[in-house]
């Protein structure tokens, strides 16, 4: 009955901003992604019964003063490949009805939201995961001067195409110390989060001690002057049947950094423990989620440096790797060298450098480092040679755990990349990637290449070719093509795509390896 309401309520909005522009007015979006797959003998694919799949997803928005409105469709005939399974046919998924003014919001239907670092809660969608694990139910949210801002929630998240059983019942409270003394340099921030998850538990489950209802908090602080920054975090999730046996999730977070005069440093420490925050405990779906682990790595977007990309372990009690967590950290360095230095020269020059490195548990509650799990030191430069030329050369070295810390073995992998843009007039340009990977283990070496034509502001041409020359003598080409006219954008082309894991952040999709063509829209209004 609930979810009725909030249907009708939303396209009543919808309705009126078509009818009544002068009183509002409404925006929206339309997403297409498409795509037929071919029989290749040589890549071992052979498409099931239907060889065709179809991601779709249509936005619309009524905006109207302080009130609000909008839904969400989406489609799914079927699903593409590698996408959760349980995305199928056609959902109304998004649907809202909104008030705020410059203090008070209060929202009806569903929602997004996150606490903190989202390692606690985080509702979210990305479309490139096939996550979308919005809330349906009420958000109220209540800022006060910029000195405390308050916020809470009821609802049930999604999982697939279906709202779950779960319900979720959580609050924030920031404080801002600076504002409320006045401190004009100085930023000192206390916060704190709750969150209560329900849901139907079984007999076994509670003769092994768990409770249908479990509270989970965090505690956060947050300190910045003159370009110097602390932050930390403290996570309990409560407890938890893993395996049967009740265990505590937790969590710790601690950064500091400086940020200034083209310098900026920043140092992260992490440890998890048990941090799997399902929405229900009887899926196996990788769309399971309300949190989020942010990967404290380099995010690559090279083809040769994301063929294994990192995973953070939040604990994992499959035959596939069983640990209870990880720990480690991240130093990342940035350094921009002003025009008219001696190595900025004349149009400047950027320097990027990433040292990560994660580890097991050595037991469950223990601070010591178990077996490695990833590694990564990677080193960029940026630089504008002239103003029709530009260059970034980039070295990563990857050490990373097949096994997923169960063993000691690592496998190390040395990666070099060139990405060369020349805008040889105002509208045609050209970009070329090469890159190369050197290993002794898996798959062996690596060479890549991509070609980019732009003609702008409507046409782009593209071809890339990815060669295991070590080991298989595969290619993984990809040819395309797309076209863009103000807010929308046609795309198509054709290819052999590898098998692997498509990463947003810290979270992974794992996809087959597949042979086809594809056809995307987007357009927005």
């Amino acid at each position: 009955m609930m979810k009725r309401l909030f249907i009708i309520m939303a396209f009543a909005a919808s309705a009126v901003s078509v009818s009544a522009q002068e009183k509002g007015y409404l925006t929206g979006s339309f997403e297409t992604n498409d795509h037929i797959y071919v029989k290749d003998e040589a890549n071992k694919f052979t498409p099931g019964d239907d060889n065709f799949g179809s991601n779709n997803y249509l936005k619309l928005d009524y905006y109207n003063g302080n009130f609000s409105a909008g839904l969400q469709m989406e489609g799914y005939y079927p699903t593409l490949i590698g996408y959760p399974s349980e995305l199928n046919k056609f959902a109304l998924s998004n649907m809202y009805v909104n008030w705020k003014d410059e203090d008070f919001q209060i929202t009806a239907g569903t929602f997004y939201d996150q606490y903190g670092s989202g390692l606690l809660f985080r509702s979210w969608e990305d479309r490139l995961l096939g996550m979308n694990n919005t809330i349906m139910g009420a958000r109220f949210a209540y800022n006060w001067e910029d000195k405390v801002a308050f916020k809470a929630m009821w609802g049930m998240p999604r999982l697939g195409m279906e709202l779950s059983d779960t319900q979720l019942r959580g609050a924030d409270l920031s404080v801002s110390l600076s504002n409320i003394i006045g401190w004009n340099d100085i930023l000192l921030s206390v916060e704190g989060s709750v969150l209560n998850r329900y849901e139907k538990i079984s007999i076994d489950a509670e003769e092994a001690g768990a409770k249908a209802s479990t509270v989970g908090y965090s505690g956060r602080i947050n300190f910045d002057y003159n370009g110097f920054f602390v932050k930390g975090e403290y996570v309990d999730l409560g407890k938890k049947l893993v395996a049967m046996q009740l265990k505590r999730g937790n969590a710790q977070l601690v950064e500091l950094g400086y940020n200034g005069r083209g310098l900026g440093v920043t140092l992260t420490g992490r440890r998890l423990e048990w941090m799997g925050q399902k929405i229900s405990s009887r899926s196996l779906s990788t769309a399971n989620l309300i949190s989020y682990v942010p990967a404290m790595s380099t995010q690559y977007t090279y083809m040769l440096t994301t063929l294994h990309p990192y995973n953070p372990q939040v604990g994992d009690e499959s035959t596939i790797a069983f640990n209870s967590g990880e720990m480690g950290g991240q130093l990342d360095a940035f350094y921009n060298f002003r025009r008219g230095t001696k190595l900025g020269g004349k149009r400047g020059m950027k320097v990027h450098a990433n040292f990560s490195t994660y580890y097991t548990l050595a037991q469950e509650g223990s601070a010591r480092p178990g077996n490695l799990l990833f590694r990564d030191f990677s080193f960029d430069v940026e630089k504008q040679w002239t103003k029709e030329f530009k260059m970034v050369l980039m070295y990563s070295m990857q050490e990373y755990n097949p096994t997923y810390g169960n063993f000691k073995t690592t496998w190390l992998s040395n990666i070099v990349v060139a990405d060369l843009l020349y805008k040889w007039t105002p509208t045609f340009s050209t970009r070329l990637e090469l890159q190369y990977l050197a290993t002794k283990e898996d798959k062996k070496d690596w060479m890549a290449a991509l070609l980019e034509v732009n003609f702008a502001p409507h046409w782009s041409i593209w071809g890339s070719d990815m060669y295991n020359h070590g080991s298989t003598k595969m290619h993984y080409y990809n040819i395309g093509v797309s076209y863009t006219k103000g807010r929308t954008r046609l795309a198509a082309g054709y290819g052999r795509y590898k098998d692997g894991f498509i990463c947003s952040g810290g979270v992974c999709r794992q996809i087959p390896q597949y042979t086809g063509a594809n056809f995307s829209i987007t357009t927005s209004f």
